[in-house]
């Protein structure tokens, strides 16, 4: 827990994935709202003066119905997509790209980088585990580190999605 304390200390956000890490699509909306809930309640147990304020749809495009009551919920919410946000953006699916993805493709990453800065976009990055052998859903911390020095030396913006949305906003 002392992780995440350091973590909101330094200034970076936490969000919503559910507790059960539900799919999207196949479940429920009543059970995934159900899951919604739990995993703040979780967080309250650990962290009593947080809460979730950012949503991260598990697994699969959201069923209509739960991407409007989820999104009703946060501040805004993203899915996948593997690319950035540019123009006219849903703020109840903003599309994200998932690192672990490019399998170490450091090119790709960087043509995607590229690509969103050349369109003004809003690039969310998003990926599960960082560690030496992280999970099919993770990377390495040499790929990640590498992908946040490219982004910060893309005379682009980099920071939390909840900081980006509201600089957004103004």
């Amino acid at each position: 827990m002392s992780d995440l304390k350091t973590l909101l200390e330094q200034g970076h956000e936490l969000g919503c994935h559910t507790f059960e890490h539900y799919d999207s699509f196949d479940t429920a909306p009543g059970a995934f709202l159900q899951s919604i809930a739990s995993n703040q309640d979780t967080l309250q147990t650990f962290l009593p003066d947080s809460t979730f304020r950012t949503f991260s749809f598990p697994k699969s495009v959201p069923r209509a119905i739960t991407k409007w009551k989820v999104g009703h919920r946060f501040e805004c919410c993203r899915g996948g997509g593997q690319t950035f946000n540019a123009g006219t953006a849903d703020l109840n699916y903003l599309r994200a790209y998932f690192i672990e993805q490019a399998r170490g493709d450091f090119a790709a990453v960087k043509q995607i980088i590229d690509r969103n800065r050349d369109a003004n976009g809003w690039l969310i990055f998003a990926t599960h585990d960082v560690c030496d052998n992280p999970t099919r859903f993770g990377c390495t911390p040499g790929f990640f580190e590498a992908v946040v020095r490219y982004a910060a030396g893309s005379a682009v913006q980099v920071m939390p999605v909840l900081q980006a949305l509201h600089t957004l906003q103004r």
